[in-house]
């Protein structure tokens, strides 16, 4: 399998796992990890480290834009074997302890079967771990308000609908966003390309996912770095609210 590494910008790296992203941040062999991806995706994330010069010794911290599977797969691996914090929204925290669970149900998946895609993405999904009990055992919130003094200077941006402590991180001097799931640019069980939101099934509160669009949209930049899909370039504003037309 191949690492799926993207270089972005210097010292940024947007890596495709298995039907999910995640974002590396370096500065020298220091990094920042955004996310995680599936339990089953644990190879490629090691060698994604390594393939941008660093190893899980040198990651300062984990930063979860939410704690769903395929976001939170190796993450108390990661802070157990090399003690590295786990940072979320406060508001998320919880969630990845699992004192509760918001995300979709397989009943859910299945009653949505005859959608194109649905049924091939589960069986992925589930192989890879995606209802695999993984909390975390001491995530944290963030340290800090604004940015974060680890490499990339990440500022977590609060993105609540797809689960109540969900955050984008922004990169200011990048003029990119890490935008989770709040806002993405494609999905195994969508047909459209480009800006859009996950499918309905996905989300806790659709409502909320979609009025959070105008946070996205307040975020200067052109680069958009999503939870699936590929890298989006164009300004953040113009894909937030091509996102939103395409919810309506």
């Amino acid at each position: 399998m191949g690492t799926g590494v993207r270089q972005v910008a210097d010292g940024t790296y947007l890596v495709h796992g298995s039907n999910t992203n995640w974002v590396i941040l370096t500065e020298g062999d220091a990094a920042t990890l955004i996310d995680t991806g599936y339990p089953g995706d644990r190879e490629q994330l090691l060698a994604s480290l390594a393939e941008v010069g660093s190893a899980p010794e040198a990651v300062t911290a984990v930063l979860i834009t939410h704690a769903h599977n395929d976001h939170l797969g190796s993450a108390e691996f990661l802070r157990s074997a090399y003690g590295m914090p786990v940072y979320l929204h406060e508001a998320e925290v919880p969630h990845a302890r699992r004192d509760f669970l918001h995300q979709v149900s397989v009943g859910t998946v299945f009653k949505n079967g005859w959608r194109p895609g649905v049924l091939p993405w589960s069986v992925h999904a589930i192989r890879s771990g995606g209802t695999a009990h993984v909390p975390v055992a001491a995530p944290q919130p963030f340290p800090t308000e604004g940015a974060l003094d680890l490499p990339g200077r990440p500022v977590p941006v609060h993105t609540p609908g797809h689960t109540d402590g969900h955050c984008a991180f922004h990169l200011p001097a990048l003029g990119a966003v890490v935008s989770g799931d709040g806002l993405v640019s494609g999905h195994p069980t969508s047909r459209a390309k480009g800006p859009q939101l996950l499918p309905d099934m996905f989300h806790h509160e659709r409502a909320r996912t979609v009025a959070s669009l105008d946070v996205y949209a307040e975020l200067e930049g052109d680069l958009l770095l999503p939870g699936h899909g590929p890298a989006h370039r164009g300004p953040l504003r113009e894909a937030a609210l091509q996102a939103r037309d395409r919810a309506l």
